[in-house]
């Protein structure tokens, strides 16, 4: 079992920065990757970016590419999304994910083995 608490959140202006964390109660041997999503009222949940435990390697979603860097810290069992030159679409509630298959998408929220609970992201035009 891995609980995920992120943090972080807030409300910004538009062009601004904001640095979300997720803190893992262990990053596993069976840590397949960790990510990010996020929700906007009334829509689905998107994926935005994902990190192999192993390697590195990391992936985003067009729409955040070049604006976000995701990370992570196994020795403090925490994941980051650094978000910089937000824009008001950014809005929406953002979701630390881990994965513990190999082999699955990780973009592919039906793929996802755990979620934390979500830290709001506001930002204003």
């Amino acid at each position: 079992q891995v609980q995920l608490v992120e943090s972080g959140g807030g409300s910004v202006q538009a062009g601004g920065s904001l640095r979300l964390s997720c803190a893992a109660s262990s990053y596993t041997s069976s840590t397949y990757c960790m990510g990010w999503f996020r929700q906007a009222p009334g829509k689905e949940r998107e994926w935005v970016a994902h990190i192999y435990a192993s390697g590195g390697s990391t992936y985003y979603a067009d729409s955040v590419k070049g604006r976000f860097t995701i990370s992570q810290d196994k020795a403090k069992n925490t994941l980051y999304l650094q978000m910089n030159s937000l824009k008001p679409e950014d809005t929406a509630m953002y979701y630390c994910a881990a994965v513990t298959s190999s082999g699955v998408s990780c973009a592919r929220a039906s793929a996802i083995s755990y979620w934390g609970q979500g830290t709001q992201v506001t930002v204003s035009s």
